[in-house]
């Protein structure tokens, strides 16, 4: 029997991740333009961000489908830069990082990832990745007409640094996606004046800004508890 995913979540888990929901629900149903392909992804990325700071794949998978329906949305009000990031580049990414969590556990047996160490060669090559994916987003964005360019290619460089730290497995991906969150925030603040109905994905990203808090803090308290175990096993055998 497969084990109840809520039962991985501690009290105070599961109390962040009713009131993310409820709050993504209210500004639904007190917005007059109701989307309710919004709410589903506000509801699924809310999730995801939850068990990936368990260090849960099933965060990664939900990521996966977040990413799908954030790109529709994206596309509906002219944000391609945030559309083709997430198809062409967090999606995938997430997919990838399912693989990598799965190939990587803490332990034998445990769901939960083993946190990895960032070097500064993998720092210095990802922030040369993130330049080159930047500098070719923004000429593609340009082409099209995107909307509000500069932010979305700010957007792009922190969205591509947080995927990347995730796969890599780094406390620091939290960093990075709080970064993004502020960013779209400040872009779907700009939707909303013009269009009323956007408004849920502000809550959405300041909800994800905040969810994104606590996985940083959570993955720290994951490495110290892992390398402590190591440790103590070494210290035994």
């Amino acid at each position: 029997m497969k084990k109840n995913p809520f039962k991985l979540l501690t009290k105070f888990e599961l109390g962040l991740w009713i009131v993310s929901c409820l709050f993504i629900f209210i500004s639904f149903i007190f917005n007059s333009h109701r989307d309710i392909l919004t709410l589903i992804a506000s509801i699924t990325g809310a999730t995801s961000l939850i068990y990936i700071a368990k260090g849960e794949a099933v965060g990664q998978i939900l990521t996966v489908v977040f990413s799908i329906l954030y790109a529709v949305i994206s596309f509906k009000f002219r944000y391609y830069g945030e559309m083709i990031t997430y198809l062409g580049m967090t999606g995938p990414i997430a997919f990838l990082s399912v693989i990598s969590w799965i190939r990587h556990p803490y332990k034998d047996g445990a769901g939960e990832v083993q946190v990895a160490n960032m070097n500064p060669l993998k720092f210095f090559v990802l922030c040369i990745l993130a330049a080159v994916v930047t500098g070719l987003f923004y000429f593609i964005m340009k082409y099209f007409g995107n909307a509000n360019l500069a932010l979305s290619t700010v957007s792009i460089t922190t969205s591509f640094l947080a995927s990347g730290l995730m796969f890599l497995r780094s406390p620091f991906y939290a960093v990075a996606y709080a970064c993004n969150d502020i960013v779209l925030i400040v872009l779907w603040i700009m939707a909303s004046v013009r269009d009323i109905s956007y408004l849920p994905m502000i809550i959405c990203f300041v909800i994800f800004f905040i969810n994104d808090i606590y996985g940083f803090v959570s993955w720290k308290k994951m490495k110290v508890r892992q390398q402590n175990s190591y440790v103590a096993k070494e210290l035994i055998n």
